[in-house]
């Protein structure tokens, strides 16, 4: 997780009187900038639910995750009440105080040109989570895990036959 308060912003200096709100309670002054009144933790799998929907959200990325992943989210979608694939799924990140890393694993559809669909997914989770959370984006690793063929079809669920 990390504790994040003041995204970025550069201090400034001002006049003593411009500084605080005029006296509250007891003839106690308070702080006018909010970062001083409390602490903003995001926590890692904020992070990554942000940067798999950013991912997902490029034309040409037909899913995240590796064949381990993408297996086992099929397991869990046939488990009654236990959802669908998770948004994370494929994403790992590493959050710091003020700065992140983000791990991805891509499936691609054919016919997109690698280099264009990696920077563009790149671009488009670094805007993401930077526009999100103020933590400064420091690397996006993307593996190109696999690459949907037209002629491949989804795999069809047969209705199970039950006996009555």
């Amino acid at each position: 997780m990390t504790d994040h308060t003041q995204l970025g912003r550069p201090e400034t200096t001002r006049p003593a009187s411009d500084a605080t709100h005029g006296a509250g309670p007891q003839g106690r002054n308070r702080p006018t900038e909010p970062g001083a009144r409390g602490r903003t933790t995001i926590a890692d799998g904020v992070v990554a639910k942000i940067a798999g929907l950013a991912a997902r959200d490029v034309p040409g990325v037909q899913s995240m995750g590796g064949g381990f992943t993408r297996g086992m989210g099929a397991v869990r979608e046939r488990v009654p009440g236990a959802g669908s694939q998770s948004v994370a799924s494929g994403v790992k990140v590493e959050v710091g105080e003020v700065q992140t890393a983000v791990d991805l694993s891509i499936i691609i559809e054919y016919g997109f040109s690698i280099v264009e669909l990696t920077g563009d997914v790149r671009t488009e989770v670094i805007a993401a989570i930077e526009r999100m959370t103020g933590l400064d984006v420091v690397e996006v690793n993307i593996m190109v895990s696999d690459v949907k063929l037209p002629d491949e079809e989804e795999e069809q669920q047969v209705p199970e036959r039950r006996v009555a």
